[in-house]
């Protein structure tokens, strides 16, 4: 493309593009850093609601013949625990009121302050983030620093009823962690819009197989 001058990522970031390489060449790379913030924040919460209502699963039951597999959860009193509170995660973390929950922030320490600022408690500890939370929902930039940051171990401090959301990027947990964590019931549920190989077809994902996850083919934006 001998005459390109401009590529927009629609996104907030440009990891999947050579920025290197277009400044050699004299081309401007420009985003979209606030066109996400409704639409993953909007996603999340009904990945959200169609995990803690079993939404996805009753429609199974129903379609398969047979009536209710319960009813589900509720999320009133509650605690959210919102991991990074940037754009998108200050934007889910406002929705939380709505639904009458308690919210939880664990990010960096200038995140936490802009999250102290506007009402949210602040984990006492990354442990205590994962111990405390019913619903964990993942808003970081997938960086060196990043990749991997929810680890087994991290998992494993979940409560057996509460929830793992992840919109942003799925190599930010552990590469296989999240499915075996499911499997072994901590989290108890887990809801999921990213894959760390896409598109995912012909049901191939480990996680379109476990009854307890709710999976979407990356539309958060």
């Amino acid at each position: 493309l001998p005459d390109l001058r401009v590529v927009c990522n629609v996104a907030v970031g440009y990891n999947n593009i050579d920025v290197a390489a277009a400044r050699a060449r004299k081309v401007i790379v420009t985003n979209t850093p606030d066109v996400l913030n409704e639409a993953c924040a909007v996603l999340t919460w009904g990945l959200i609601l169609a995990s803690v209502r079993q939404i996805p699963q009753q429609m199974a039951s129903l379609q398969a013949g047979r009536w209710q597999i319960g009813v589900g959860g509720t999320l009133r009193g509650k605690t959210l625990g919102v991991y990074s509170y940037g754009r998108i995660g200050a934007v889910v973390a406002d929705y939380a009121k709505a639904f009458g929950m308690k919210v939880l922030v664990w990010a960096r320490e200038a995140s936490l302050e802009r999250a102290r600022a506007d009402g949210y408690a602040a984990a006492r500890s990354k442990e205590a983030f994962f111990e405390e939370s019913d619903v964990i929902t993942l808003h970081l930039r997938l960086i060196d620093a990043t990749r991997g940051i929810v680890s087994a171990a991290d998992l494993a401090r979940m409560k057996p009823t509460a929830l793992m959301v992840n919109t942003s990027r799925a190599g930010l947990i552990e590469a296989g962690a999240l499915e075996k964590a499911l499997k072994l019931g901590r989290p108890g549920m887990a809801a999921v819009d990213v894959f760390e190989d896409e598109p995912v077809l012909n049901a191939s994902h480990p996680l379109l197989q476990l009854d307890n996850a709710v999976c979407t083919p990356h539309i958060g934006y």
